[in-house]
């Protein structure tokens, strides 16, 4: 049934930007959520399950302040897109993974062109798949790379999935990519340096820093 009414919804959406002869650019954003959401669905949904109660997860999960300056010198703080981060970050601390990546998906229906919560739907997406690379968080971090090719973000937080995950190759090249797309000078670009180092020097021992050496 989930599936059915996710086409319904589809359908029903795609009536009314024909009615109101919407840009195509909305097309293809509501394409993409759509999409997001089936992925996510087929992923870790039970379509022809009953349903259950859900068991939420009380696990406390702190998050290194760190990552949030990292976070806030790469994306800012105060914005409107933010405020959703912040939200996500409070229910990642209460070790609620499902409850952050669907903040994060709320903000994308109310600003679907905004790539940093598209970047950052991939983060919380892929926390929710238990650290992996899951196919509706790489499809969030594609349009994110979609929607701002320039800025280091999205390659960045794609590759820290990607060492989450140890693949350490893929996240080091990531890594890269998001120091080529940094402004010099920058407090978050010597970050990103000195993390890549870190990472190389990770790599040289054969250590996998995602099971914590």
């Amino acid at each position: 049934m989930g599936f059915v009414a996710l086409l319904l919804l589809g359908a029903g959406a795609f009536g009314v930007l024909a009615l109101l002869r919407a840009d195509r650019a909305l097309w293809t954003l509501l394409a993409a959520a759509l999409c997001l959401g089936g992925a996510g669905y087929a992923w870790q949904g039970s379509p022809l399950l009953g349903a259950r109660p859900a068991t939420p997860r009380t696990e406390i999960a702190p998050i290194d302040p760190d990552e949030i300056a990292l976070r806030d010198s790469l994306l800012g703080r105060y914005t409107a897109d933010t405020a959703y981060l912040v939200a996500a970050d409070a229910m990642t601390r209460s070790g609620n993974s499902r409850a952050a990546a669907r903040v994060v998906l709320g903000g994308l229906s109310k600003l679907p062109k905004s790539f940093i919560l598209w970047t950052w739907a991939g983060v919380t997406l892929a926390a929710e798949a238990g650290d992996r690379l899951s196919p509706p968080a790489l499809l969030a971090f594609r349009q994110a790379a979609r929607l701002a090719p320039e800025h280091p973000a999205p390659p960045y937080y794609l590759g820290m999935a990607y060492l989450k995950a140890g693949q350490l190759a893929q996240a080091r090249a990531l890594w890269l990519h998001a120091v080529a797309l940094s402004a010099p000078g920058t407090d978050y670009r010597r970050e990103l340096v000195r993390r890549v180092l870190v990472l190389d020097q990770f790599i040289a021992a054969g250590v996998d820093p995602s099971r914590g050496g």
